[in-house]
């Protein structure tokens, strides 16, 4: 156990709050293998099974009045948020303590008016207004970053870096607008951008386009993920997976570009065994080199 992990725990326990997919699990094994103990919240009806390892619970997601509960109760006083919630929760399954109570409206306009990012606010304000402190996974487990540079064998190349910028153009004003954090760019032109359906369904739209005939399948094409401008990068942070490189490769991409430092690769050994076998890049970009770039070519 390090002895950072030692002395913080002495302070109080830290909470994994998990939605769909493998992040979650990933973040829980992380920590406990730098000596925390984490206690997972996973939210009933989107969380994966949880290994029998971690101790846990599950509640509703709109349960605020439990969480707060659970926080106290196991003396929690870091949470992370992870993993995606497919559905949100409608007015009426809201359950707040009474602390909560005075940011109702503002929950309930971001609940049915805002992006992602403006909603994951006000829940990031509600846990701390319980006295919990919400940190980020580079926190208690940077490992899960993209580092700057490749990660694979393969690297992009002039062509592949054309279409990079240009999906970081995208994914830029995407961002801004609080509605994705992916673009994909294909023969220096952009093709997609990521909507509410999430990244794999984009690269099946992509194949499909492609099989269709309305993107050429000469032309190559790459994959940008990106944090939104404005965000808060402690919680929702782009990430990929295996899955993602498959899709990538099905939608007769070149690779990925990932936003370094700021996006996560889950299950990277074997993302780097699929994409290099695949015969894909996956790249950690410095947002901000590119964004040079951007200007550079439109001056």
């Amino acid at each position: 156990m390090s002895s950072d992990a030692s002395q913080s725990d002495t302070h109080g326990r830290l909470a994994i709050v998990a939605g769909r997919g493998r992040l979650p699990i990933d973040i829980a094994r992380a920590t406990l293998a730098s000596g925390y103990k984490p206690f997972v919240i996973a939210l009933r009806g989107e969380a994966d099974q949880i290994p029998p390892n971690l101790e846990h619970e599950s509640i509703g997601v709109g349960d605020g009045r439990r969480l707060v509960e659970i926080l106290k109760e196991n003396s929690i006083d870091r949470v992370i948020l992870s993993g995606g919630v497919k559905r949100r929760p409608e007015l009426r399954e809201l359950r707040l303590s009474f602390r909560l109570l005075a940011k109702v409206l503002t929950l309930a306009r971001a609940l049915t008016g805002s992006g992602d990012d403006k909603l994951l606010r006000v829940v990031v304000s509600m846990i701390e207004t319980s006295g919990c402190r919400v940190i980020g996974v580079r926190d208690v487990a940077p490992d899960l970053l993209a580092e700057t540079g490749p990660q694979t064998k393969k690297k992009p190349d002039k062509l592949d870096w054309k279409n990079i910028t240009v999906a970081c153009a995208g994914a830029n004003a995407l961002g801004a607008l609080d509605v994705g954090q992916g673009a994909v760019a294909v023969g220096g032109r952009i093709v997609a951008l990521e909507g509410a359906e999430g990244t794999d369904s984009m690269l099946d739209r992509v194949a499909q386009l492609k099989q269709e005939g309305r993107i050429s399948q000469r032309k190559r094409g790459a994959l940008v993920k990106l944090c939104k401008p404005q965000q808060d990068e402690r919680v929702d942070l782009p990430s990929i997976g295996p899955a993602t490189v498959i899709n990538a490769h099905r939608a007769g991409l070149s690779g990925i570009a990932l936003d370094a430092g700021r996006s996560l690769i889950l299950d990277r050994e074997q993302v780097v065994l699929e994409a290099d076998r695949l015969g894909l890049f996956v790249f950690g970009i410095d947002r901000d080199e590119v964004a040079t770039d951007i200007t550079a070519g439109l001056s």
